[in-house]
């Protein structure tokens, strides 16, 4: 007689604090990274007319233009790129041993 291991499997419990934050809390993150990386941007550029302006030397004016140029860049990239990963809360080892699957990725589009 053969046994079939799957059908005596114990079916997965998902508990609150396996959750996902919100996906508006993760949205108010991406948004206040990308404000914060525009700051920086804007400072480079003004710093980048005063140091013309000022008489600095060349290569301080031309290094503030390359990093408001590349910023923009930068901070749409790290906007758009996904969800933070977060640690699961654990009670105990086995949870912490077990990866359990983020609700809403798809192996498939690597989400």
């Amino acid at each position: 007689m053969k046994v079939n291991p799957r059908h005596h499997r114990e079916p997965a419990v998902y508990t609150v604090t396996d959750a996902p934050r919100p996906m508006s809390e993760d949205i108010g993150r991406r948004q206040r990274r990308y404000l914060v990386s525009m700051g920086v941007r804007t400072i480079c550029f003004v710093g980048a007319v005063v140091a013309a302006v000022a008489g600095a030397p060349w290569w301080l004016a031309l290094l503030m233009v390359v990093g408001a140029v590349v910023l923009p860049y930068v901070a749409v990239i790290f906007a758009n790129g996904g969800r933070e990963p977060t640690a699961p809360a654990a009670f105990d080892d086995r949870a912490r041993r077990e990866q359990k699957p983020v609700s809403g990725q798809r192996p498939e589009i690597r989400s």
